[in-house]
């Protein structure tokens, strides 16, 4: 695994611990609707994973867009897809997305060079 991608996974596991096992009610449910909202079901897991992309790059939230990048590469999506999916948030978020555009692009090859 590519240090980009190590380092965003270990960096999201060890706080998620600590802000879970700061035992607070509404993160934890916050955590768990999260979870809930992307499983299989009227919408396959792989469409909810290219929506929260999409969401969070028009958002401009570079964890997210790891996040989902990520679960998107588990879920066998292809580079093409993603780049179109990342095209439609450029276009519905305008340029000022662009430079999460090219930090995605990024991520993605690293999480590519992994699989190798």
């Amino acid at each position: 695994m590519s240090n980009l991608v190590k380092e965003f996974n270990d960096y999201r596991s060890k706080m998620n611990e600590k802000l879970l096992a700061d035992n607070n009610k509404i993160v934890k449910r916050i955590f768990n609707l999260d979870t809930n909202a992307y499983a299989d079901g009227a919408l396959d897991v792989k469409t909810k994973e290219l929506l929260g992309l999409v969401a969070s790059a028009v958002l401009r939230c570079d964890d997210c867009v790891k996040y989902h990048l990520e679960n998107c590469h588990k879920e066998g999506i292809s580079k093409e897809e993603m780049m179109e999916a990342m095209g439609i948030a450029t276009l519905v978020g305008g340029t000022i997305v662009i430079p999460h555009l090219r930090r995605a692009y990024e991520f993605w090859e690293e999480l590519e060079e992994s699989q190798q």
